[in-house]
C-alpha cells in the first residue's frame, strides 16, 4: 500500500479553505505585521471572499535575527 499524501492543512504553507464555498484559497500578497509576524492575504477564486491572517514569520529571514550579524560565522 502507498503512503498517502500529507493534508494540505498540515503543511507549512497552508491555503485555508474559504468560509463560504470550503474551497481552497490562493496566497495573493505579503506585508509585515507586529514584531515577528506578517499579515498574509487570501483570495477565494470561486467566490471571491477575501481574508487576512497573521502568521509567525520566519526567524531566519527576520532582521530581529542579530545573531545572524554578529561575530559568530558558519565554518568554511
Amino acid at each position: 500500500m502507498a503512503p498517502q499524501k500529507p493534508d494540505p492543512s498540515l503543511l507549512p504553507i497552508e491555503r485555508p479553505r474559504c468560509a463560504k464555498c470550503s474551497q481552497r484559497m490562493h496566497f495573493t500578497r505579503a506585508a509585515p505585521g507586529a514584531h515577528g509576524f506578517e499579515l498574509r492575504n487570501f483570495e477565494c477564486a470561486k467566490c471571491e471572499t477575501f481574508i487576512t491572517k497573521t502568521i509567525a514569520s520566519d526567524p531566519m529571514h527576520s532582521p530581529a535575527a542579530g545573531w545572524l550579524s554578529s561575530e559568530l560565522k558558519s565554518p568554511e
